[in-house]
């Protein structure tokens, strides 16, 4: 009989051990550094923890949910959106944010996808205010870092509501609809062309400008290089003919002789035939030499 008793006793024992060890097991739970949690009793918080650690809630009354504190990313789906210049384009764009309040965030969102689909309304509402007011050529160049800073600022301002900031908002791609982008690129290719033209025209146009400068130039260089030449000849003339004169007052005879021989050589060439009487002048200094 006893050890009949002492096996119940046993049983029993064992029934309260286990049922212990599964309540402290079920009361026990670690917060990551990572993490932050939330207590919930019948669904509604308790309480929110944000050390990390070994936590103890009350079993089979509290459950607890835990957030990531690190900062997060969304990928937003592509959306079109209508450009201040009436361009249609496809934005694709991503965002990083973080928990700041686990509370609010859990009664507001109550989890990620929930705060993904809050991100995806205020961040694609803020782009299509902001690139709704700039042409698609800033948006896809200079303007945008400038425009993705408003957006962000923007962004994180509407988000503090439901317990989370906005860091950064980012786009990835910005295209044009496949419909419209032969048309705009066709378009933007003849822009191109008529500054091309336009630059070629302005070139020509200063190019004649400096041919025709340069050939007025060059037309008063010659003639003042041509008169100079023409003053310098005639002042050479003036001088010859004074030294010939002089010559000539000095020696009559001897200057006649010269000239004469200048003509004998001059008319007296090869194969030349010269028709004279024997008493012509031009003989003289012939005859006398025989």
């Amino acid at each position: 009989m006893a050890n009949n008793n002492n096996g119940k006793i046993s049983i029993v024992f064992l029934i309260l051990a286990a049922l212990a060890i599964l309540a402290i097991y079920s009361s026990a739970f670690i917060v990551d550094q990572t993490n932050s949690a939330i207590v919930l009793e019948f669904g509604k918080p308790k309480k929110v923890i944000e050390g990390p650690g070994l936590k103890f809630k009350i079993p089979f009354i509290q459950q607890v949910v835990k957030l990531d504190n690190r900062i997060l990313d969304y990928d937003a789906a592509p959306k079109d959106i209508v450009t201040k210049d009436k361009k249609t384009i496809v934005i694709d764009n991503f965002a990083k944010w973080r928990i700041t309040d686990p509370l609010l965030f859990y009664q507001s969102v109550h989890n990620a996808a929930g705060a993904h689909a809050r991100l995806d309304e205020i961040v694609y509402s803020e782009l299509r205010v902001d690139v709704g007011g700039h042409n698609f050529d800033e948006i896809v160049s200079k303007k945008r870092s400038e425009l993705m800073d408003e957006v962000t600022r923007r962004s994180d301002e509407a988000s503090r509501k439901y317990g989370f900031e906005v860091i950064a908002v980012r786009i990835k791609r910005a295209d044009l609809p496949e419909a419209n982008e032969k048309a705009v690129y066709n378009r933007m290719i003849a822009e191109r062309q008529r500054d091309a033209k336009k630059y070629r025209s302005e070139g020509a146009e200063e190019a004649a400008k400096i041919k025709s400068t340069a050939d007025k130039d060059k037309a008063i260089l010659l003639a003042e290089a041509y008169e100079k030449a023409q003053r310098i000849m005639g002042e050479g003339d003036a001088k010859a003919l004074k030294i010939y004169a002089d010559a000539f007052s000095v020696d009559p005879d001897f200057y006649q002789f010269y000239r004469t021989l200048n003509a004998y050589g001059t008319a007296l060439k090869k194969k030349t035939t010269i028709v004279l009487t024997p008493d012509s002048e031009f003989l003289k200094f012939i005859k006398s030499y025989k």
